[in-house]
């Protein structure tokens, strides 16, 4: 582009400020990632991409690419939540992701922390795992602490959002509780399963105990009560 926008309140870039908020981001189907590696991810996934604002100076960056424009550093950040931005912001067009049954599922029931979120795509992306389905109350997978978190892996592995909590079409739902009926997850030898990690404080909720095929836990030798969620879930889905 010719210009550059100078003024945080641009019409372009008020609307765009309001995908920040997750009632925008449902409205208009769209939603925002921030950093040149986020954007790399989504145009190799050839995912939508609507609009792109590139801080002055970096425009090189992103020639290769239609709509896009150059920012102020100040305008930038208008866009970003982090305190430092990272050179670009861009508008994407959420997909219609649908998780194929089968395979191995990772199943979040109710996490709320962002940072979990994000973690647990990512690291069920790097363990090879057929897709996420997000139940219940799970943090928003479109909001931009989760996008960081999963530092493009929403891009290579279909993400489900799924309101209702349906367990009753996994086969082999393993249920991660620490309870008398729980068994070692070493035990548990299966090439297809849907594992299921609940809430950081609540755990997984009785309707997930009751549809398990099976309950498993991590044993602990030390002190701590419990693990990180997403620390759990990352052992799981690398040994099971």
């Amino acid at each position: 582009m010719d210009y550059i926008i100078t003024s945080k309140d641009n019409t372009r870039i008020k609307e765009l400020r309001k995908l920040l908020q997750k009632k925008y981001r449902d409205k208009s189907g769209t939603f925002l990632i921030e950093g040149f590696h986020l954007l790399e991810e989504a145009v190799k996934s050839g995912a939508e991409i609507r609009q792109v604002f590139v801080e002055e100076g970096k425009e090189n960056r992103v020639r290769n690419l239609s709509n896009w424009f150059s920012v102020t550093s100040e305008v930038l950040k208008s866009l970003s939540e982090t305190e430092s931005p990272q050179g670009v912001v861009a508008e994407v067009v959420k997909g219609q992701s649908k998780v194929k049954l089968g395979g191995k599922i990772l199943i979040l029931e109710n996490v709320q922390d962002p940072g979990n979120v994000g973690t647990l795509i990512r690291t069920a992306d790097a363990a090879g795992f057929d897709g996420v389905v997000c139940f219940g109350k799970t943090a928003d997978i479109y909001s931009p602490k989760v996008l960081r978190a999963t530092q493009g892996s929403n891009f290579h592995i279909p993400v489900e959002i799924d309101k209702e909590a349906d367990f009753s079409k996994f086969t082999n739902l393993l249920v991660s509780t620490l309870s008398k009926d729980s068994i070692d997850y070493r035990e548990v030898h299966l090439e297809e399963f849907a594992l299921v990690v609940g809430n950081e404080g609540q755990g997984v909720s009785d309707a997930a105990v009751s549809a398990a095929s099976q309950l498993i836990h991590i044993p602990i030798p030390g002190h701590a009560e419990s693990l990180n969620v997403a620390v759990a879930a990352g052992i799981l889905m690398f040994s099971l």
